[in-house]
Order: C-alpha cells, then sequence, then structure tokens
C-alpha cells in the first residue's frame, strides 16, 4: 500500500498556448490525495479486460449441421470402420468436439469500488507528477497539429502516450488537431476511467474538466 505524501502539492499548474505555466488551480484533495490500494486497482483492471471480452465464437456440434442423417454405408462387411452420418466430427464439414460457444465473461464492481478505483489511480498519477493542466485556451488553438507537438516538445512531453481530458467530449479546434497523433488521446472528464487512467504516461487536463471531474466524483457520483 502506497503511503499518503503530506507534503503532495495539491495545486496543479495550467500551461498556455505557449507552453508556460502562468496560472494555477486547486485540485480537489478528495481526488487527488487518496490512499492508493494496488489490489483494488488491480481488480479493477481485471474486471474492466474481462468486460472488454464479446464471448460470441461459436461452433456447430454434430447435431447443429446441416446435412442427411442417413448412415453413409452398411455397419457390416465392408472391412472399413462403422459410422453413423456424414456430420459426424471425424469428417470434414461435420460438427465439432469442445468446441467454444457463446459465454458472458462480464465481471462486476460496485459503483463505490469505480470510484474509490478511480480516485486511487489520480492520486498515484498525481504523486508521480504525471498529471498536467492546460488552459481553456487550448481550446481555441490554431487547427494545426504542428502547434500542439511544439508545445509537447517545448515541455518534454514528446515521449509516452497522452491522455487529454475534456470538461465535454465535443468537436473543437484541440480534439481536431490531437487526432493526428497516434499516441494522443481524447476523453470525456464525465466518462474517464481508471484503467485509461493508468494505461497512459501522461494525463492533460482542461482547466474546466477539474469541476466535471470533481461533481462526477462528489459523494461516490
Amino acid at each position: 500500500m502506497v503511503k499518503d505524501n503530506k507534503t503532495t502539492k495539491l495545486t496543479l499548474s495550467l500551461f498556455n498556448l505557449e507552453g508556460d505555466s502562468d496560472k494555477e488551480i486547486k485540485l480537489p484533495k478528495d481526488i487527488f490525495d487518496n490512499q492508493v490500494k494496488p489490489e483494488l486497482l488491480a481488480q479493477y483492471v481485471r474486471v474492466y479486460q474481462a468486460n472488454q471480452r464479446q464471448g460470441n465464437a461459436s461452433t456447430k456440434t454434430r447435431g447443429d449441421v446441416t446435412g442427411s442423417t442417413r448412415k453413409i454405408y452398411r455397419q457390416k462387411g465392408t472391412g472399413r470402420a462403422r459410422h453413423g452420418d456424414i456430420k459426424a466430427p471425424i469428417f470434414v464439414g461435420g460438427g465439432v468436439v469442445g468446441g467454444p460457444k457463446p459465454k458472458d465473461y462480464s465481471l462486476n464492481l460496485s459503483k463505490k469500488q469505480k470510484n474509490k478505483a478511480l480516485k486511487g489511480a489520480l492520486s498515484l498519477k498525481q504523486k508521480k507528477g504525471d498529471i498536467l493542466g492546460l488552459s481553456n485556451d487550448f481550446l481555441k488553438i490554431e487547427p494545426k497539429t504542428k502547434n500542439f507537438v511544439k508545445f509537447l516538445k517545448k515541455n518534454k512531453l514528446e515521449q509516452g502516450r497522452k491522455l487529454v481530458v475534456l470538461a465535454r467530449l465535443e468537436s473543437n479546434n484541440l480534439s481536431k488537431v490531437v487526432r493526428n497523433l497516434s499516441d494522443v488521446s481524447i476523453a470525456d472528464a464525465k466518462t474517464i476511467n481508471t484503467y485509461q487512467v493508468l494505461s497512459f504516461n501522461k494525463i492533460l487536463f482542461l482547466e474546466d474538466s477539474i469541476a466535471v471531474l470533481e461533481k462526477k466524483l462528489t459523494n461516490e457520483g
């Protein structure tokens, strides 16, 4: 278990379009300064990945195969092994023995557990210094990918995967800019989850997205 760091700075510096940090906002202590429970994070990841499985693989047994049920040749006197119909698993086009059938792999976590896991993941990223802030001016950035790349280079953020968290997922200049970058993704503050937070190296919150996230997680949602 990772112990709380009482000296953690619960403010977030906001970068402007020039790549400079000229403003700070306060981070909610209840969200970004939580006790991190690795076992809960591991459980969340396991449940999330299990729920991505479709479980729709299916094969046909000899009873499901369409075909004649006529005995292919007489039982005795041929010198060959006895067989029933052509749908037997031994024949090409016959049924499959022990093949997969549709299955529900989904698992469940309570809403309270999900929120605790998200708070723990965000607190972990905050302690590591992997959470950054972007001013709302980024929504009005000139829609050219090179402008955002310039910002990343100036702040040495070229390496690793980045997640940009918006207050609301919609088409805007920033979303148009980053969609051309394979290592940058966009998420909605209302729907961001623990798996996303853990999967990216850096989390970039737009200024307004913090308030949306706080509302989402206040009093367990």
